[in-house]
């Protein structure tokens, strides 16, 4: 990880990714607590460690990475994120959401404001995606 990418990440705990982490890792436990939700505990659990260290990686489509469709590229990933979305996803997102506005009050917290903004899109729709560096 370059060095930029480690002030920004250290910047970006302080200022609003440590709680919306945490909040990603609330979200996971109790898809996994109920049985039925392990599929969206392990993406809420993956997107939970790229919400704490955003700065350095990217999420992206599975298939663009692997070059072909599989389960949560599908059909049935987009069930999964319905189910998802309905479930935890407007939560999450209107967090981020909610932390970018107030972020983007400074000049400073303009860019943590974009990112938050990215990381709300991801909260809509994880399933199917992957964290990669950037």
């Amino acid at each position: 990880m370059a060095p930029v990418s480690i002030l920004l990440n250290l910047l970006w705990i302080l200022f609003g990714g440590a709680w919306m982490a945490f909040g990603w890792v609330i979200a996971a436990v109790i898809m996994a607590i109920t049985i039925i939700g392990l599929p969206w505990a392990r993406a809420a659990f993956n997107i939970a460690v790229y919400t704490l260290l955003p700065f350095g990686s990217r999420a992206v489509r599975r298939d663009e990475v692997t070059g072909m469709s599989d389960i949560g590229t599908g059909p049935l990933g987009v069930i999964g994120n319905i189910i998802w979305f309905v479930l935890a996803g407007w939560w999450l997102a209107l967090g981020h959401v909610l932390t970018a506005l107030v972020l983007a009050i400074t000049i400073i917290g303009i860019p943590f404001a974009w990112a938050h903004l990215k990381l709300a899109g991801i909260a809509l729709w994880p399933i199917g995606k992957v964290i990669v560096p950037a």
